[in-house]
């Protein structure tokens, strides 16, 4: 039986669960009738071998797993994670080691892991396994790449096939297809993008993933694919992606009475006019969207990087005649 890379990984981010989650020793039994990605092999001696594969895989990671059983009674030794022993203590890290982990654990996130998550922790309740309800948050990442389009891109990156998919240049532009040769996909400033050949325009491209649409479609043979020895993907978006965003505060002015939801959530204006606030400006798409929200009750007065961003938000909800009061 071949697996995967991506289902052994899986299937090993299960084991973890499954073991952190008890307080109980779980004979390889039990856990091939629990974790997900045990159940389908195919014979016990194929089961067997890829277990202790996988617990070999577990200890060179530094996981601490436990052999013993949980009574006398215990025909065999089971296993578990002490969770004392597995989670870490606080620790300092320099921005460019948060920023590492912090993409690893991005990684982790998808809706395929999830649920293969909570299927794990369904069955050991359901077998009568005492779960620790905290289990999860050890394991499951803080950081989400929840684009639809993530999951697709970044697996025919790792086959080396073409895709196709719409995209839009930017919120109010007409969706286009487009076909490229993916080289992969990477996270900058809080965002996902893929980057590799694109045919139409034969030329290097970046694509944010939050602008692609959700009908990304590999196409051709694995392996048609490979990029360029020594390509650097980070450093082709950060060109691409310009200078960093502004940062500091956004000033606005609201309509007398109107704009509520701003007005608690953003700074008096130092000026002392009761209509004009101050919002924190972290990300200029974060806060386009919520200052779009209240439509003409708020206007931009700086940065212009925001104050563009709102007007093309609006430009693609509102008819083009009514765009004359946000121009």
């Amino acid at each position: 039986m071949t697996t995967s890379p991506s289902a052994r990984a899986e299937r090993l981010v299960n084991l973890v669960l499954c073991l952190l989650s008890t307080r109980q020793y779980l004979s390889a039994e039990r856990i091939r009738a629990t974790v997900p990605g045990y159940a389908d092999v195919a014979s016990d001696e194929a089961f067997f071998r890829m277990f202790e594969r996988d617990k070999a895989e577990l200890r060179e990671l530094g996981v601490p797993l436990e052999t013993g059983r949980s009574s006398m009674a215990e025909p065999v030794d089971g296993y578990r994670i002490a969770r004392g022993d597995y989670e870490l203590p606080d620790i300092d890290l320099a921005p460019d080691e948060a920023t590492a982990v912090a993409l690893a654990a991005r990684l982790w996130d998808s809706p395929a892991l999830a649920g293969a998550a909570r299927t794990a922790l369904q069955k050991l309740r359901a077998a009568g396994i005492a779960v620790d309800p905290d289990a999860a948050s050890s394991v499951q990442p803080r950081l989400r790449a929840t684009e639809p389009a993530f999951a697709p891109l970044l697996a025919a990156s790792r086959a080396g096939r073409v895709v196709t998919f719409t995209h839009r240049s930017h919120p109010a532009a007409e969706a286009r297809v487009r076909t490229v040769e993916p080289w992969g996909v990477v996270s900058w400033r809080g965002r996902w993008y893929l980057v590799g050949h694109d045919r139409d325009r034969d030329d290097v491209r970046c694509f944010r993933l939050s602008r692609i649409g959700d009908d990304v479609k590999a196409v051709g043979p694995r392996g048609a694919v490979v990029p360029p020895p020594g390509v650097d993907l980070v450093a082709i978006v950060a060109a691409s992606a310009g200078p960093p965003p502004p940062t500091g505060r956004a000033r606005i002015r609201l309509a007398p009475g109107r704009a509520q939801g701003l007005r608690r959530g953003a700074h008096p204006d130092p000026g002392g006019d009761p209509d004009v606030v101050e919002i924190d400006l972290s990300r200029v798409d974060t806060a386009a969207r919520w200052v779009a929200g209240h439509g003409p009750d708020a206007v931009v007065l700086e940065p212009p990087e925001l104050r563009k961003a709102v007007v093309a938000l609006l430009r693609g909800a509102l008819n083009p005649v009514d765009l004359g009061s946000v121009r």
